[in-house]
């Protein structure tokens, strides 16, 4: 009984999300105006191919999803309340790790016999990459900033499409479970 306590704890422990989110608001915004939105058209000259385009429609539907669950519908930029908007970026991290690896003793032969202590100090460098995805809310009529999400974590390689799908809902559905934001929040 005890062995299968650990065995569910220890999945229990693995589950919880190493996500880092955060958000900010406009505190003078009545955020329950919002009833539409409509995406900012990217200013680019070639807007049918995208370097990573499965990617961005993977983070397009979590984000329409979080929305619609919210009841807020996606309508034309000419209707919309708010206007969305989410950048990426990846950042590079260095972790640099010095332990003491080993502790014993050294038998000395000298003019004076006896046992010396020893200790070898061990550094470890690790190289690893930190994703950032910024979702940003505006107000259509405005155009005003109302609203920021941010979550990051870091990026593990993920070997199907479904792992894919599946990390960018969890840091979506993360990083929207603040909008909208309560006051005092």
């Amino acid at each position: 009984m005890k062995k299968v306590f650990i065995a569910v704890a220890v999945l229990v422990l693995s589950a919880c999300s190493t996500l880092k989110s955060s958000s900010d608001f406009d505190p003078s915004v009545a955020f329950e105006q919002y009833k539409s939105y409509a995406w900012i058209e990217k200013k680019n000259d070639d807007a049918v191919y995208q370097l990573d385009g499965l990617m961005d429609q993977r983070v397009r539907s979590a984000i329409e999803t979080q929305l619609s669950q919210k009841g807020i519908s996606k309508v034309d930029k000419q209707n919309a309340d708010l206007l969305v908007n989410y950048i990426t970026k990846v950042d590079k991290k260095i972790n640099i790790d010095t332990f003491n690896s080993h502790f014993g003793y050294n038998p000395y032969y000298g003019p004076r016999w006896g046992l010396a202590g020893s200790m070898q100090t061990e550094t470890v460098v690790r190289e690893y990459e930190v994703g950032t995805m910024i979702v940003d809310l505006v107000d259509n009529k405005t155009g005003k900033l109302v609203w920021r999400g941010t979550v990051a974590d870091t990026i593990r390689e993920q070997n199907t499409p479904q792992e894919r799908t599946e990390s960018i809902n969890n840091a979506i559905g993360e990083l929207m479970i603040n909008y909208p934001p309560k006051l005092g929040q």
